[in-house]
């Protein structure tokens, strides 16, 4: 797909950015079909608290990124006429504009999905703008999915949280509070003491750190294919499809990766289409089966229709590892 773009050199209205900040740029750009902004960005986001994801009163929405040419702050607005307009600073600037078409799903096909429940066919009617993104960027989403590995998400977000605003950097750009994530050499630089105080064990630490000296490899996979993506993340101990699928339906806008080894999917499908709330992973592919191609798509269906069982796992008590 594609859509007119516009650059026009600008910098923020009223705003001075920080001197270690590149002067702000801009771009415009019409999507060929419409994007609901919060649909396709919130996956992106972990939790309401992250330093690295900012939903701004003013319907604007903001991220701070880790780009191969460096730190980069995005802000991107939907306007009346159907464009949206991105503001971006930093060394990466340059580069998150260019990337602002897939970021926003020009990549993605909605039309490749056929809907064969009515459910799906319901929602998939009301959230015309629902896009899958693609960032072009693996680490950003491997780390905190690995984070979030065996516990409960309120834990993965507090960490994912904590070691970005001890070991990151205040993004570049007018967003006081925003942080890029750190680079690998800071993430492989980590006492494993802070990984403790951040509630994240050895094993966990461990994964991010072999992937971070992997670093190349891994962003290498963003151009793959997601089935040869995933293999590619699968290399490192520690990764497996779990959290390979929770990447590349990010980094890569997989359509089809769904997410197997989840505590609670599994239900979630099994409840909307079959009124099973006890369906397992082998279940759930199967009610799956009719979207093959589509089936990550499928999934974010049925999570933004509303037909969710109420969880009964309950939550487990968060802790210091290290004084455990």
């Amino acid at each position: 797909m594609s859509g007119r773009f516009s650059p026009r050199p600008t910098a923020a209205p009223g705003v001075r950015a920080p001197l270690r900040s590149a002067p702000g740029t801009a771009r415009t750009w019409t999507p060929p079909g419409p994007v609901d902004l919060g649909l396709v960005l919130t996956p992106l986001r972990r939790g309401p608290a992250d330093p690295t994801y900012r939903a701004a009163p003013d319907g604007s929405f903001w991220r701070a990124s880790r780009t191969p040419l460096g730190p980069g702050t995005l802000r991107v607005t939907a306007q009346r006429t159907g464009e949206v307009a991105a503001e971006a600073w930093g060394p990466g600037a340059e580069w998150l504009l260019d990337g602002l078409p897939a970021l926003l799903g020009a990549h993605d096909d909605p039309g490749a999905f056929t809907p064969r429940h009515r459910l799906l066919a319901h929602t998939h009617h009301r959230r015309p703008g629902l896009r899958l993104t693609r960032t072009g960027l693996v680490l950003e989403s491997l780390i905190p999915s690995v984070l979030e590995q065996k516990v409960t998400t309120d834990e993965a977000y507090r960490a994912w949280r904590l070691l970005v605003r001890k070991y990151g950097e205040p993004a570049p750009g007018p967003a006081p509070g925003l942080y890029v994530m750190p680079d690998v050499r800071a993430w492989a630089l980590i006492p494993s003491w802070e990984w403790h105080r951040a509630g994240v064990d050895d094993k966990r630490a461990a994964t991010v750190i072999r992937a971070v000296r992997a670093a190349r490899r891994m962003e290498e996979a963003a151009a793959m294919e997601p089935e040869q993506a995933q293999a590619r993340l699968e290399l490192i101990p520690g990764i497996g499809p779990w959290t390979s699928a929770e990447t590349v339906q990010r980094s890569n806008g997989a359509p089809d990766a769904v997410t197997v080894g989840d505590l609670h999917l599994p239900g979630i499908v099994g409840y909307a289409l079959a009124g099973d709330r006890d369906a397992d992973d082998a279940a759930m592919l199967g009610l799956l089966a009719p979207y093959a191609g589509q089936r990550h798509r499928a999934a974010r269906l049925i999570l933004l229709s509303g037909r969710t069982p109420a969880r009964r796992v309950p939550k487990m008590p968060r802790a210091d590892i290290g004084l455990l």
